[in-house]
């Protein structure tokens, strides 16, 4: 059997993609790998995504787990999605050199997060990590110069500019590479496959709107980015759940092209 060289995160498949369901997301995932990690009362799984989605079956009772709560779920036996940088911290575990995500954290005002553990996750874990964007509702300004002033590589290879993840929301410049490959593969490197802007929702009143929905999850002591992303399902019809799905299968493809050709 093949050697992963890159895992795939699971928190967006599990809590972010309110109108997919287990049945489109067997359909339309385009990998055969055992490639998506996640933890199961406290073991860390890598598997497929038909094994996935039997996971996926209790996604009200899991948790999210990041780089810094990977342990204490393992050692009390928790369940739960691994965001980006908890996935970046399993990869580090398994000599693996790149993670992949869709919408990543960043600098906001998200309580708890105001510095998400992805950025210092970039700077001190030993792993790539390809990601769409930052999330709308952050600083992506801000979040883009922290990763540059911690002497993150922030690189894409079809654009010079971050405008934004589901909505056209920022304008940052960040460098355009014509290649990308296994070998070239480094700690502190940050790749982003953006989203066409052409797809991405239009309205930002959604956006305003979906934030909100996040501030009242807060304050019941739910997850904020889950609610954020049903608010702006909701109101663009499944169609930003449709959009994120498409993304992250594209970043799979991004990072079969870097690892395997």
């Amino acid at each position: 059997m093949e050697i992963n060289r890159y895992l795939v995160e699971s928190a967006l498949l599990t809590h972010g993609l309110k109108s997919i369901s287990n049945e489109e997301l067997i359909n339309r995932w385009k990998s055969d790998r055992k490639n998506i990690a996640w933890v199961d009362n406290g073991n860390v799984i890598i598997g497929g995504i038909e094994e996935f989605v039997e996971f996926r079956k209790n996604s009200d009772s899991l948790i999210r787990i990041d780089c810094y709560q990977l342990e204490d779920a393992i050692k009390n036996k928790k369940s739960g999605a691994l965001t980006a940088s908890g996935t970046m911290k399993v990869c580090e575990r398994e000599g693996i050199k790149l993670a992949i995500t869709c919408g990543m954290g960043g600098i906001g005002d998200i309580i708890g997060e105001e510095l998400c553990p992805d950025l210092p996750a970039l700077r001190d874990i030993h792993v790539a990590l390809i990601s769409t964007s930052p999330k709308d509702m952050l600083k992506i300004d801000e979040t883009i110069d922290w990763l540059k002033e911690n002497n993150v590589r922030v690189v894409s290879k079809n654009t010079d500019r971050c405008s934004g993840y589901i909505f056209n929301s920022a304008d940052v410049e960040i460098e355009k590479v014509d290649k990308l490959s296994y070998k070239s593969l480094t700690n502190r490197l940050l790749i982003l496959n953006a989203i066409p802007n052409e797809k991405r929702v239009n309205d930002l009143s959604i956006l305003e709107k979906a934030i909100q929905n996040g501030k009242e999850a807060e304050k019941q002591g739910r997850y904020y980015h889950p609610a954020v992303n049903a608010k702006i399902d909701e109101l663009s019809r499944g169609y930003s759940s449709e959009i994120q799905l498409d993304s992250i299968i594209a970043n799979v493809e991004l990072a079969e092209e870097i690892c395997y050709k």
